[in-house]
């Protein structure tokens, strides 16, 4: 029986895939300002002279566009061309310094360099029950002759990603992505230009944004995430990865992660523990970057995943291509779904921060002997984000922890980590913390 096209499927269940691939709608009514700010402002596309260190802009260009390709602030760029406006024009040369994009370094190095303690594997974590709840649940689970003894076999412990291992707000990243892929689809596709949604997003009119319906979200989804194939996906994620920063860290995304959870993968590591992530983002674009940011190869990356296409090119080589199909919806209780189709085992620690991972952190506890199910609390809104609604936090439709997930947390034996009450230290790059 023939499969229905992802984009033939009824509204009730595409709405689904889109939400639970990258939660674009939600991302989008949430933080539209920054959603119009970043899907607009794609990267500068005129020539860059390496030789003499001078860009010529082109139509379309701004200083900030040119700044985010080449990592240069706005500020030095205009004193290293001594513009007193920000008023370009096409044909214009400008003198550019260029910096090396760079992905974060191992949780050894971070620590040497932010002066933290080598000798405690998990010193960015203030003492308290969760901080004991890892290193006794460690011990226990690799003490020879302990009652609660694991094999190195099955030593599997899993990982949610966004909001979990990395900053999940104001939006995901692949959705940052996704809108920063729209001029590139349009350049391609010139004919898309005046073709809604895609003239909305290029229009970087927020309000239009954040009012798109989720049909209009979809085919953004499509449109940048697949018909393409697998090895150009990749090449493509790792060129924005390179250069796409934060706007409030103004940082790669690929440094906003969180130090405690890095020491925890490093830990459960030297431990005999076998590192996963499952995540509800893109499986492809979380394989991209696993390895150099968390030591996760992309096979032990579990994620939402879309079917390929096996075909031939003229010159008779073999390719794979994206197709728009669902494979996997990896959120809720789809995670101990591809847990099982893709792990083939139980965990005995799981890590997550959403009412995404309730599932995941249910089916990790529910195993024999010592299990570990531990959930984040995002309440440190000076230091990161505070979101909720759990303890009277604001909500979000981004990364939901409800009082009714916290309240299950609590009955049966899962560890809260409070960002604001366990780490002393949450991003490796912030000195200013202690």
């Amino acid at each position: 029986m023939k499969k229905p096209s992802i984009l033939e499927l009824p509204f009730t269940t595409k709405c689904k895939v889109a939400c639970s691939v990258l939660a674009l709608s939600a991302c989008l009514a949430f933080g539209s300002a920054q959603a119009a700010d970043q899907g607009a402002r794609h990267h500068a596309e005129g020539d860059y002279d390496a030789a003499t260190g001078t860009y010529e802009v082109v139509k379309g260009d701004d200083l900030i566009k040119i700044g985010e390709r080449f990592e240069v602030p706005l500020d030095t760029l205009k004193a290293e061309n001594n513009l007193s406006s920000d008023v370009i024009k096409p044909g214009q040369k400008l003198t550019i310094t260029t910096g090396a994009p760079t992905v974060s370094a191992p949780v050894s190095a971070q620590k040497k360099q932010s002066g933290l303690a080598a000798d405690d594997p998990l010193s960015s974590w203030n003492d308290g029950p969760a901080k004991q709840a890892i290193m006794a649940f460690v011990k226990e689970t690799t003490t020879e002759g302990s009652p609660q003894f694991v094999p190195p076999a099955e030593r599997i412990a899993t990982f949610d990603q966004d909001g979990t291992l990395w900053v999940e707000h104001p939006m995901y990243s692949q959705v940052v992505y996704c809108l920063d892929r729209v001029p590139a689809v349009v350049k391609a596709k010139p004919e898309l230009a005046q073709v809604e949604p895609f003239k909305t997003v290029l229009s970087g009119d927020r309000e239009a944004i954040a009012k798109l319906s989720t049909d209009d979200l979809f085919k953004i989804l499509a449109a940048t995430l697949t018909g393409m194939d697998v090895d150009e996906f990749k090449a493509e994620a790792e060129k924005w990865l390179a250069t796409a920063k934060n706007a409030r860290w103004d940082r790669p995304y690929t440094d906003l992660t969180y130090l405690p959870m890095q020491e925890v993968l490093e830990y459960l590591r030297a431990n005999g523990y076998k590192t996963y992530i499952v995540t509800g983002g893109g499986q492809d674009f979380v394989r991209v970057y696993s390895a150099p940011v968390y030591g996760i190869p992309p096979e032990q990356v579990v994620g939402t995943a879309g079917e390929t296409k096996y075909g031939y090119r003229k010159d008779g080589r073999p390719f794979l291509t994206k197709e728009p199909k669902l494979l996997l919806d990896n959120n809720n209780a789809g995670k101990p779904e591809g847990i099982h189709l893709m792990i083939g085992r139980r965990p005995h620690a799981a890590f997550g921060n959403s009412t995404g991972d309730r599932q995941m952190l249910e089916y990790t506890k529910a195993g024999d002997g010592a299990r570990l199910s531990m959930i984040l609390l995002h309440d440190d809104a000076e230091r990161e984000y505070a979101y909720g609604p759990a303890q009277g936090l604001p909500d979000t439709r981004v990364g939901t922890f409800t009082q009714a997930l916290y309240d299950e947390a609590q009955k049966q034996g899962w560890i809260v980590i409070s960002m604001k009450n366990d780490w002393n230290r949450i991003f490796a790059f912030d000195e200013g913390q202690d």
